[in-house]
């Protein structure tokens, strides 16, 4: 079997955030958070970056920014965390949870047509596991009904379609930079934008609105505390630079396993399409085992750590916040994907030992099950 990628050297990591220390205690420092941001700008050539303190946070500004706020809709997929629509809430709109396809993992347009109103905003796309949707598809649909595109890229930064990153093909692209993320600082987050006001809007709104967008006043509105912190900043940008080498890594540990997995009793490999440049955030395999999401959660017993065994996740609009105000007729094809998809837990740390007891332990529980 191909040997993994070498682990990408850390040496960088420790200095730089010792250094953001040394400059600590400074109420208004900022100089990390800002070169991570010209660092990522030139990353994404012609878009601005907007360092915060964490992907939600990132959803929370850029919704903002587009003016979400009382009385409005926002459509969500229920193919995603809560995290995804809980700023939705905050803003006093109402997120509107749309299904998915369980064939392309992609949203159902068909669905989210028909739960358009008078008082829909934006639509949030989720890049799931790093796999990315129908890009033509997406910008038809929004820009036919005048809706702002705010892209959920937490997990995929890395991933492209037809040659369109993560994250670019919106009004504005959010990442998440929490630990297990391909880009990661502990915590954190950032959004992309081509739009100079959009971005004013996220810089004043993770910080209180102390400084404003032109045509406001320091504090005119209220807002939040999502500031990146230095030494988070200077860990992520260092892991910015490694970035390559870190994409590079996850893709062969993916590839790994998933070659391991082959020809192992009712698991299927979940393959992006013809135009799309996954990053692998997750080796994913559909199960056609019986009772697939209790598979997974066995698996989870058994050392094997995944998004339904390990982290419980189920559809989004039957998540306890959300079930007094959502529509009455569940997000079927939702369900259907998180039942049926076994999505592995990786982090740069997994190594060849790791990844071959991964396999070896699905492959064995899936001899058995159910037999």
């Amino acid at each position: 079997m191909t040997g993994l990628s070498p682990l990408p050297s850390d040496e960088a990591l420790g200095g730089g955030m010792l250094a953001a220390l040394a400059g600590m205690p400074d109420p208004v420092g900022n100089a990390f958070a800002d070169r991570f941001e010209q660092d990522l700008a030139a990353r994404f050539t012609g878009r601005a970056a907007v360092a915060v303190s964490s992907g939600t946070t990132a959803l929370h500004a850029a919704l903002s920014a587009v003016g979400v706020g009382p009385g409005d809709e926002v459509l969500v997929p229920a193919l995603t965390v809560v995290m995804t629509a809980a700023p939705v809430v905050q803003l006093g709109a109402t997120p509107v949870f749309v299904d998915s396809d369980p064939d392309t993992l992609d949203v159902d347009y068909a669905d989210a047509a028909a739960k358009v109103t008078a008082r829909t905003k934006a639509i949030v796309p989720v890049h799931l596991w790093g796999r990315m949707g129908d890009l033509y598809g997406l910008r038809a649909f929004a820009d036919g009904r005048g809706l702002a595109v705010v892209e959920d890229a937490a997990q995929a930064m890395g991933s492209s379609r037809a040659g369109v990153p993560a994250g670019t093909a919106g009004t504005a692209g959010c990442f998440s930079m929490k630990d297990g993320k391909i880009l990661w600082s502990g915590e954190g987050g950032f959004l992309l934008t081509t739009d100079p006001a959009l971005a004013a809007h996220a810089r004043a709104f993770r910080s209180h609105w102390l400084t404003p967008p032109p045509g406001s006043r320091p504090q005119e509105q209220l807002a939040v505390n999502g500031r990146l912190a230095e030494p988070l900043a200077a860990l992520a940008q260092a892991n910015l630079r490694r970035f390559p080498s870190l994409l590079e890594r996850r893709r062969t540990q993916t590839e790994r396993v998933l070659r391991a997995l082959a020809g192992a009793r009712g698991l299927t490999p979940l393959r992006p399409a013809a135009d799309e440049e996954w990053n692998h955030y997750a080796p994913l395999l559909r199960i056609s085992l019986p009772r697939p999401r209790a598979f997974a959660e066995h698996l989870a017993h058994q050392g094997v750590p995944s998004s339904t065994g390990s982290f419980r996740l189920i559809p989004c609009d039957t998540r306890p916040p959300f079930t007094a105000t959502t529509q009455a007729a569940p997000c079927r094809g939702a369900a259907e994907i998180l039942d049926r998809t076994l999505a592995l837990v990786l982090t740069e740390r997994d190594d060849e030992a790791v990844l071959d007891r991964y396999a070896a332990a699905i492959t064995r529980e899936a001899a058995s099950w159910g037999a």
